[in-house]
C-alpha cells in the first residue's frame, strides 16, 4: 500500500473514531437528560399534591385521603389521544402514595393495603427528616422495564411535618423519548459519516499531495539542464506553499465540521429539554394560566434554536470566504450616522440615547471593503451596546484615524466586561447576561464581526473603558488609498 493511501485510511479511521466516540457520548447522555426531566416534574407534582391536601384534606394535623381514592379511579379511566410528535398517549401513568408521620400508607393509588408499612423507603425515610426524598424502585424485581421514578414531598402542619405524599411515574413512560432520541441521533450521525467520507473522498488527493512533494521536487531537479540554485529554491518554496494551502483547507474543514457537532449538539440541548419538558407537562389537566405560560415557553425557546441556526449560517458562510467578492471605497461617516439613526428607535424603549459627531475630517475617513458587511458588523457591535446599557444611558459612535487605518469605536455605560469573560468575548458562543433581562444570546454576534474584521484585513477588540463605567468595542480597518 503506498503511503498516500496510508495517510488517508488513517485521516479516515480518526474521523470515523471521533465521531464514533461522539455519539456514543451523545447517546449515554440522552437518558439521564430525560430523567432529570422527568424528576424535575415530579418534584412539582409532588409539592402540588402536598399542598392540596394542606389546604383541603388536614383535619387535627392528620391527613384525611378519602377524596383521593375517587379521583385517581377517575383519573386512571380517562381515555384520550394525544399525538406527542411522532409518539401516541392514550393513558395517565402517574402513580401517587400518602402516609402519615411514622410511614404508614393512608392512600395509595395502585391499591397497596392500608397500613403498609414504608418508612424504609428512601422517599419517605427523608422526607420525614426533612430533607429532599427520591428513589427508583422496580415493581417486578430483576426487570430493569419496570422501574419507577418516585419524588417526595411533606405534608405540614403548623410548621410540623404529618405526612408524606409521594408521587411516581414509570420509566417506561418516557423510555420511548429515550428510544426514539437516540434512533433519530443515531441517523443523524450515520447521515453526516457518510457525507464527510464521499467529501474526503473528493479531497484525498489534495490531502495527501504535500507527502509527494519530495518526489516530484526531485524530478523538477532532473528535469533542468543546468544547475541553477536559486531558481530550484523558488520551484521548492512554490510547491511546498501551494502543498500546505491545499492541505490547510482540507484539515480546517475536517475539524470545522467536528467542531460545529459538538457546539450544536451543546447549545441545542438545553432548549430542547424545556420543549420536552413543558410538551410532556401540557399532557396533564391544569389551569389554563399555567398552559399557556408552558407554551409561551416552547415558542420562546424554539424561536432561539430557529436565531441559533439562523447565525451559525450567516457565520459559515462568513467563515468560508477566502476574499471579499466586491471591494469598493466605503465613507465611514455617513455609514455611521445611517446606523445611529437606526439605533436611536431601539433604544428609545428604555431611553437609551445613541450619539454619532462625525470629525472633521470625516470625508478622508474611507476605507476599501464590503459595504454590506461593514454595516452589519458595526450595526452588531451597536446593539452589543445596547443590550449592556443601562436606562437612559448613552451608546456614543466614534471615528478616529491614523496614518494607515481608521478606527470605529461604540462605547456603551453598562457594567463593562468581568475578568474572568475578557479573553472569551469572541468565542462562538460565549455570551453574558444582559443587565436589564439576565437573558443570553446566541453568543454569535461577536464572533461574526471578528470574521468580517479578518476578511478585511482588519481588527476588532473589546475592552473596559479605561477613564470611566461601560465597555469599548473597537473596529480597525485600513485606509483607503488616494486614487483607487
Amino acid at each position: 500500500m503506498s503511503k498516500r493511501n496510508r495517510v488517508f485510511l488513517g485521516v479516515v479511521l480518526g474521523y470515523l473514531l471521533g465521531v464514533g466516540f461522539l455519539l456514543y457520548t451523545i447517546l449515554a447522555d440522552i437518558d439521564p437528560r430525560y430523567r432529570e426531566s422527568a424528576e424535575e416534574s415530579l418534584v412539582e407534582t409532588a409539592q402540588l399534591m402536598a399542598t392540596l391536601i394542606e389546604q383541603q384534606m388536614l383535619q387535627d394535623g392528620a391527613p384525611q385521603v378519602e377524596p383521593l381514592k375517587p379521583l385517581f379511579q377517575s383519573l386512571y379511566a380517562r381515555r384520550f389521544e394525544a399525538q406527542i410528535f411522532s409518539l401516541r398517549k392514550a393513558k395517565v401513568e402517574l402513580r401517587a402514595t400518602v402516609t402519615d408521620a411514622q410511614g404508614r400508607v393512608l392512600f395509595d393509588s395502585q391499591g397497596e393495603p392500608l397500613g403498609a408499612d414504608h418508612s424504609a423507603w428512601r422517599d419517605v425515610s427523608l422526607t420525614l427528616k426533612g430533607q429532599y426524598g427520591a428513589r427508583t424502585s422496580q415493581d417486578v424485581n430483576g426487570n430493569e422495564r419496570s422501574a419507577v421514578m418516585y419524588v417526595a414531598a411533606p405534608i405540614r402542619w403548623q410548621e410540623r411535618i404529618v405526612g408524606v405524599v409521594s408521587v411516581g411515574k414509570p420509566v417506561q413512560s418516557f423510555g420511548q423519548f429515550v428510544e426514539a432520541a437516540r434512533r433519530k441521533t443515531l441517523l443523524v450521525g450515520l447521515y453526516s459519516v457518510v457525507a464527510v467520507l464521499l467529501l474526503m473522498v473528493i479531497l484525498s488527493a489534495w490531502l495527501v499531495r504535500p507527502f509527494g512533494i519530495v518526489s516530484d521536487y526531485i524530478r523538477h531537479v532532473r528535469s533542468q539542464r543546468q544547475f541553477s540554485l536559486p531558481r530550484l529554491s523558488r520551484s521548492a518554496l512554490g510547491l511546498i506553499g501551494a502543498a500546505y494551502d491545499e492541505m490547510r483547507d482540507a484539515l480546517a474543514g475536517r475539524s470545522y465540521v467536528a467542531d460545529y457537532v459538538q457546539t450544536l449538539t451543546h447549545e441545542i440541548k438545553s432548549p430542547l429539554s424545556a420543549i420536552r419538558g413543558a410538551s410532556e407537562l401540557l399532557q396533564e389537566p391544569m389551569p389554563e394560566p399555567d398552559r399557556q405560560r408552558f407554551l409561551a415557553n416552547i415558542t420562546r425557546e424554539t424561536q432561539r434554536i430557529q436565531e441559533l441556526v439562523d447565525r451559525m449560517m450567516e457565520l459559515a458562510d462568513i467563515e468560508s470566504r477566502r476574499r471579499l467578492d466586491k471591494i469598493e471605497n466605503v465613507a465611514l461617516a455617513p455609514l455611521l450616522d445611517e446606523i445611529a439613526s437606526s439605533a436611536r428607535a431601539s433604544g428609545a424603549g428604555r431611553g437609551i440615547e445613541v450619539r454619532f459627531e462625525p470629525p472633521p475630517n470625516a470625508t478622508a475617513l474611507v476605507v476599501e471593503g464590503d459595504a454590506f458587511l461593514l454595516r452589519r458588523a458595526i450595526t452588531n457591535l451597536v446593539d452589543n451596546a445596547l443590550d449592556f446599557s443601562p436606562p437612559n444611558g448613552v451608546v456614543q459612535l466614534s471615528l478616529k484615524s491614523t496614518l494607515r487605518s481608521v478606527e470605529v469605536q461604540v462605547r456603551d455605560q453598562g457594567p463593562g466586561i468581568p475578568d474572568y469573560a475578557s479573553d472569551k468575548v469572541f468565542e462562538k458562543f460565549y455570551s453574558l447576561a444582559r443587565p436589564h433581562n439576565r437573558k443570553k444570546s446566541t453568543g454569535l454576534g461577536l464572533t461574526f464581526v471578528k470574521e468580517i474584521a479578518e476578511l478585511h484585513r482588519g481588527e476588532v477588540s473589546l475592552k473596559n473603558a479605561a477613564d470611566g463605567p461601560g465597555a469599548v468595542a473597537v473596529l480597525a480597518l485600513r485606509r483607503s488609498v488616494p486614487g483607487s
